[in-house]
């Protein structure tokens, strides 16, 4: 199936902040990233709705946008009970495992808790939070085009085995092989 038009790339994605600018703020200070825009409004264009907001934007690098509301007039912030927390995460990539490293030494200096590196065959990661509770990830790609046209190859079988039998098909398991 085809569609009528093409995606360039996320313009942003948007979560909700306790604070925006200590959101701001954070994310400058902690992951380095430039605070671009914010809008403000008493009504959310998308629905008319009485909602007063902020709304701030983030640039990541490489033209990818984070963006964050805060929402004085909603009920406080909370997570989906059903949903472990280590699912819901937003990755970042880095250049490489020295700036992932360096990257966890600056959080940890900072006062974060940084579980890992971790590693998961053809990239490492480490993990952490914002403070709103948002778990972020860092990683840094180490696979090989080989590796990566394996796991191409095999995401549709994996996909369809998984559909039927809801159990971890193996076509993968040497990305978690010890290393």
């Amino acid at each position: 199936m085809s569609v009528p038009f093409a995606l360039n790339r996320i313009h942003h994605v948007a979560y909700r902040c306790n604070d925006a600018k200590e959101t701001a703020d954070w994310y400058r200070d902690n992951l380095g990233m430039e605070f671009t825009t914010a809008f403000s409004e008493d009504h959310v264009p998308s629905t008319g709705a009485y909602d007063p907001y902020m709304h701030i934007f983030l640039d990541c690098g490489g033209g990818n946008i984070i963006a964050f509301f805060e929402l004085p007039e909603q009920p406080e912030m909370g997570r989906d009970p059903n949903t472990p927390q280590w699912v819901q995460h937003i990755a970042f990539q880095v250049s490489d495992l020295d700036a992932l490293l360096a990257a966890k030494r600056h959080l940890e200096e900072q006062g974060i808790d940084v579980l890992g590196p971790t590693h998961h065959g053809i990239f490492k990661s480490i993990y952490f939070f914002d403070p709103n509770g948002h778990r972020l990830e860092l990683a840094c790609d180490i696979g090989t085009e080989e590796q990566y046209a394996e796991l191409r190859r095999v995401a549709p079988l994996m996909l369809d085995e998984w559909s039927k039998t809801k159990k971890a098909p193996r076509h993968a398991d040497w990305l978690h092989a010890p290393e």
